[in-house]
């Protein structure tokens, strides 16, 4: 139950992370949530939605798994490992608070999912 609220939570904030990336790039909730300027966002509008449709097919990979139930172990535990691994990756090459706000909350769904609770 546990692993389930936790990897229902990381796709509700990859949800928001979509929202930011594909709709709010280019306003201030977005440029505030990226630390952009008004003409850094606008010039990469288009690359920070493909950015957010390669994080809504992770929300569809962990919606699956949990559709799945004990049957989408495996796909859970691959997704999850893919949230993770992307958070390690941005929290080095972007901004340290992308491992808390995605790498941290991931890595605990695995553990829970892993242990079973």
């Amino acid at each position: 139950m546990t692993a389930t609220i936790l990897i229902c939570l990381v796709a509700l904030i990859h949800a928001y992370i979509v929202m930011l990336e594909m709709l709010w790039w280019d306003t201030p909730r977005g440029r505030k949530a990226f630390g952009t300027t008004a003409e850094f966002s606008a010039q990469s509008k288009t690359l920070a939605a493909n950015q957010g449709l390669y994080n809504g097919f992770l929300i569809a990979g962990l919606v699956w798994g949990l559709w799945l139930g004990e049957a989408g172990f495996a796909i859970k535990t691959f997704f999850l490992a893919c949230v993770i691994v992307a958070g390690l990756y941005g929290a080095a090459t972007a901004s340290r608070k992308i491992l808390y706000i995605q790498a941290a909350p991931a890595a605990l769904a695995l553990l829970a999912l892993l242990i079973r609770i």
